[in-house]
């Protein structure tokens, strides 16, 4: 298990701090973001629950046992080694592997066929892309009416897939190897949405459309829902691992970065391609100075700030050169009231932590500037 309280090497994500709403591989996601200096606050948004006991999976090996289909669809390895085995709980694993045998078997990638051929079987065909897009087109093309087609689903209905094929004329037989259900603990989950919020969290990430669903559902349940869409849709970065992950957030208005590879790691280079490029960058008493969400790069080095001290700088940052007066900082200030000693403390503080006194201006009776070296004064003139 990856330390979530670990501090960040410096990297091209040092200074942000990055959401994980993974149930599986969100160990190795974190580790992935750690080793390039993010923080990582993980909340599963849901759990797997297996259904090997489950009387709809029996009955529909059965199914596929005395009435063989004349294709199966493998979406995911988990599902379908959960598949065997809980065939193999039942007595049926070895009548399921013999029909699976007879049949067109359509793997959606790599993971799945490794699964299907460690169950003895090989498949018939598998898509470049890993998209059930692709699946559904291949099997449009090939045409699909009077056919039997067996799914295993992903743990929900995969959107529009059975639909086209029924609307093809295919007769569609759903598998459900495991279901997604919401976390035991949602406390974690609660934590993560006051942090998108709040904006304690710079990108949030999602590698299942269930873990996305899930989230949004948790934040409507709590009224928060508005609040959060309007995070993702400005401050915080929502990456998807692929465009079926995207598909709730899609349909709740959030536009969502991808990579072009559907992997754990092309979605982690990506959060390195898009933080640092959202950060704003500053020259600043001959310094070059960059605000990332919980840090500020000094030069290239690394500089943790308070949150206090965090907030004064972005207020600073949105009219670089300007002076902004204390009463404006002290409602930037997180629950700081109506002292604006408070911005004095935070402020001495926000020095010391960037180890740079002269970056921040005071100017007596009106409040605190930023120290933009004169060539820039054009520049931001109007911000």
């Amino acid at each position: 298990m990856y330390d979530q309280k670990q501090q960040p090497e410096q990297g091209p994500l040092a200074g942000f701090t990055v959401g994980v709403t993974a149930a599986r591989r969100a160990d190795e996601l974190g580790a992935l973001l750690q080793r390039r200096g993010a923080t990582v606050l993980h909340a599963p948004a849901l759990r797997i629950v297996p259904l090997a006991d489950d009387g709809e999976l029996l009955a529909a090996t059965k199914e596929i046992i005395d009435h063989v289909p004349d294709v199966v669809v493998a979406t995911t390895a988990i599902g379908f080694r959960g598949w065997v085995e809980a065939a193999d709980g039942w007595g049926l694993g070895e009548q399921l592997l013999d029909r699976l045998r007879g049949v067109e078997l359509l793997a959606r990638g790599p993971k799945v066929k490794g699964a299907i051929r460690a169950a003895g079987l090989t498949e018939e065909w598998s898509p470049s892309s890993e998209s059930m897009a692709e699946v559904l087109d291949r099997l449009l093309e090939e045409g699909v009416d009077g056919r039997r087609i067996a799914v295993q689903l992903h743990g929900e209905p995969l959107p529009g897939f059975v639909e086209a094929l029924r609307a093809g004329g295919g007769e569609v037989l759903p598998v459900p190897v495991y279901r997604w259900m919401p976390p035991e603990d949602i406390g974690p989950v609660d934590r993560l949405l006051d942090a998108v919020v709040s904006r304690g969290v710079d990108a949030l990430t999602f590698t299942s459309a269930p873990a996305a669903a899930s989230l949004l559902s948790r934040a409507e349940a709590r009224g928060l829902l508005g609040e959060v869409l309007v995070a993702l849709g400005h401050d915080v970065l929502p990456a998807c691992v692929g465009p079926v992950t995207a598909l709730p957030l899609q349909a709740a208005g959030v536009d969502t970065v991808q990579p072009e590879r559907f992997r754990l790691g092309p979605l982690v280079q990506l959060l390195c391609q898009e933080l640092p490029g959202r950060a704003r960058s500053l020259p600043i008493a001959g310094h070059r100075v960059e605000i990332r969400g919980h840090a500020v790069l000094v030069d290239g080095d690394l500089k943790p700030v308070p949150p206090a001290g965090m907030s004064l700088l972005r207020a600073l940052s949105r009219r670089p050169g300007w002076v902004v007066a204390r009463a404006e900082l002290l409602r930037a200030l997180p629950g700081a009231g109506r002292d604006e000693h408070a911005v004095e403390t935070a402020m001495a503080r926000l020095r010391t932590a960037l180890g740079a006194p002269k970056l921040i201006q005071t100017v007596v009776k009106r409040g605190y500037r930023l120290a933009l070296d004169p060539a820039a004064d054009a520049k931001y003139a109007d911000v």
